[in-house]
């Protein structure tokens, strides 16, 4: 069997295995090797690199990352497409494959067994690196990005394949159109950027949206550190849930808070902003510069 990047062994398998696309799993098989080696260059993987995969699918990049990676852990949570990465990865010895939600799998644990981390970010030296690739199911994108960001998984880099809409929000700056929760959320965790824009038919089946390769780099010490993350992510959900609202009735009115209209006021004008502004105008840093001054 050669590539699966080339559609034709791509197709060979999916008849072999009988293998129905199951739209639940937004399941879009990647038939373009150009894009996989852009994103193995944006990931940098590396012969002493643990990489965790999320979403391998038949393991068209799996197969790449693999002969580029120390030990590959390939999750996927659809049943029926384990004998097929069985299959197309029967020749690499250096491959796991987790039959699991990646949303309840212990990612923790599971660098831990690898001896894997980001040497930066720790006080002991981790044996090998950790990198996170996926190409993400399109419904699932932010929860899973969420998950590893707030559960602290320690890698030293994430890329995804993403609904490009979803990576203009990811890496937009204050004061436009797409700049959001999901922004200030990501650029507090991490330094992203767009790597490659891929077209439906990088794709199949095709999908009716374009892509987009992102990579970012989590920050071994954070740059933003707000007194209270939890109270620092309510505050920037509450920003954004109504985001023509002024930051006064946006988050002095939200339940999760409980702060009252008039200590946001307080806050802003401590801050030498107008009682009128919106969320869509705070960077990161302010926002944190929000929340520590609405904490009690």
């Amino acid at each position: 069997m050669g590539k699966l990047s080339n559609p034709r062994n791509t197709i060979e398998v999916i008849a072999e295995h009988n293998f129905d696309f199951r739209k639940r799993f937004g399941q879009n098989f990647l038939v373009d090797e150009s894009v996989i080696l852009r994103a193995l260059e944006a990931a940098e993987v590396g012969g002493n690199d643990v990489v965790f995969e999320i979403g391998p699918g038949i393991g068209t990049l799996t197969q790449y990352l693999c002969e580029a990676a120390y030990q590959v852990a390939a999750i996927e949570i659809d049943r029926k497409l384990i004998p097929i990465l069985k299959d197309t990865l029967k020749k690499y010895e250096n491959v796991r494959i987790i039959n699991e939600d990646v949303l309840k799998t212990d990612l923790l644990d599971l660098a831990r067994e690898f001896e894997a981390g980001n040497p930066g970010a720790h006080l002991f030296v981790p044996k090998h690196p950790l990198k996170i690739v996926a190409n993400l199911p399109y419904y699932i994108t932010t929860p899973i990005l969420m998950s590893l960001f707030r559960n602290k998984v320690p890698a030293q880099s994430v890329t995804v394949m993403v609904q490009k809409e979803v990576a203009d929000r990811m890496t937009a700056q204050p004061g436009t159109k797409d700049y959001g929760a999901l922004s200030v959320a990501v650029q507090y965790y991490s330094s992203p950027r767009l790597v490659e824009i891929v077209p439906p038919e990088s794709f199949l089946p095709r999908p009716k949206v374009t892509s987009a390769v992102i990579t970012m780099h989590l920050y071994e010490e954070m740059p933003v550190r707000p007194k209270d993350e939890d109270l620092f992510m309510a505050v920037v959900r509450a920003a954004f849930e109504q985001r023509r609202k002024t930051l006064v009735n946006a988050i002095g009115s939200n339940p999760a808070i409980s702060c009252g209209k008039d200590n946001v006021r307080q806050a802003l004008e401590q801050m030498g902003k107008s009682p009128s502004v919106r969320g869509e105008t705070l960077s990161v840093e302010e926002f944190a510069q929000l929340s520590d001054l609405l904490k009690i």
